[in-house]
């Protein structure tokens, strides 16, 4: 799939907003986080059913669904940011209009729950998506972290080349195994990527680099991930380097239960691999969040311990 870059985003342009996932449970960080896109000069357009909900659902799927496409068509709207993750973006898949979203290339931003989208529409349009900020998760706040703003708005309005994924405070990654790899990056939430194997949206995971982030797993849960995601790999060997981002609230709950650590099952799937493999990376559930490019050619040196992204993300 030949990828596509959407345009840069400029002072003036209209931002939608949309919710293919869960509600926030206050419904007033919308509005905060709307006023925020507004303060930094652009337009924000709405989705008309954000603010609804159905269960743990942001609405019906057809209402979600119909905010995706009007935000796709509407040809004033330069970019989309999800108002959050949660659950539920997996249950449009079969329903969108890839047609509509490939003669349409937008900026589209979110992470955690919206990996599901951000990986589907990788493979049916090659669309270069972006997992950063969301409105009512990072934007709703007074004080937005100051790395996650500017990285991520450098990003999108920026049609220079990425260059070195870097740290908050230039924090070093760590190597985990050594060497060199180049491919196509994808990835995005654990439980997400592993929920689409088997479908007709699974990751083409051949000559790819695979970024790795969760939250609220036990490590007994994890494992079972990653012997999943071992499996569909041909045992990782279809892959070229892997990037571990933040694995948040990832530990055993009940201390009295034996269990292995995170580092441990770490370790045991990716600690005697012949790809390179770096952690450490501050990306996921996080409030200092590098914004990663889903789509773009990306180079690893395990051995020199960088990542790097020789074009932009947007044209």
């Amino acid at each position: 799939m030949k990828i596509v870059k959407p345009k840069k985003l400029n002072k003036g342009d209209v931002i939608g907003i949309i919710s293919p996932a869960s509600p926030p449970k206050d419904l007033s960080k919308i509005e905060k986080g709307v006023n925020y896109l507004e303060r930094l000069g652009y337009r924000v357009e709405v989705g008309k059913n954000v603010g609804k909900s159905n269960g743990y659902l942001a609405g019906t799927d057809e209402e979600r669904l119909e905010d995706l496409h009007s935000m796709f068509k509407n040809k004033d709207v330069k970019a989309i940011i999800n108002v959050r993750g949660g659950y539920g973006s997996g249950r449009l898949l079969d329903k969108i209009n890839y047609g509509l979203i490939k003669r349409n290339p937008k900026i589209f931003v979110g992470y955690s729950d919206i990996t599901a989208l951000q990986m589907a529409f990788l493979k049916k349009t090659g669309l270069v998506t972006f997992a950063g900020p969301m409105l009512a998760v990072d934007f709703w706040k007074e004080d937005v972290d100051t790395f996650t703003e500017e990285y991520f708005w450098k990003m999108v309005t920026s049609t220079k080349k990425i260059g070195k994924l870097n740290n908050p405070d230039n924090e070093n990654f760590y190597t985990l195994t050594k060497g060199r790899g180049e491919g196509k990056l994808v990835g995005g939430n654990l439980s997400l990527i592993n929920s689409l194997l088997g479908t007709p949206y699974q990751i083409d995971f051949k000559n790819s680099i695979i970024l790795l982030e969760e939250i609220s797993e036990e490590p007994y849960s994890i494992d079972r991930m990653f012997y999943q995601l071992k499996y569909a790999t041909n045992g990782f060997k279809d892959i070229k380097g892997i990037i571990i981002g933040r694995f948040v609230d990832c530990y055993i709950k009940d201390k009295d239960d034996p269990s292995l650590s995170l580092n441990d099952v770490i370790s045991d799937y990716f600690g005697n691999l012949k790809i390179p493999v770096i952690y450490n990376v501050k990306h996921g559930h996080i409030e200092q969040n590098l914004t990663i490019p889903w789509g773009l050619k990306t180079k690893m040196n395990a051995s020199r311990n960088f990542i790097e992204i020789g074009e932009s993300a947007v044209c």
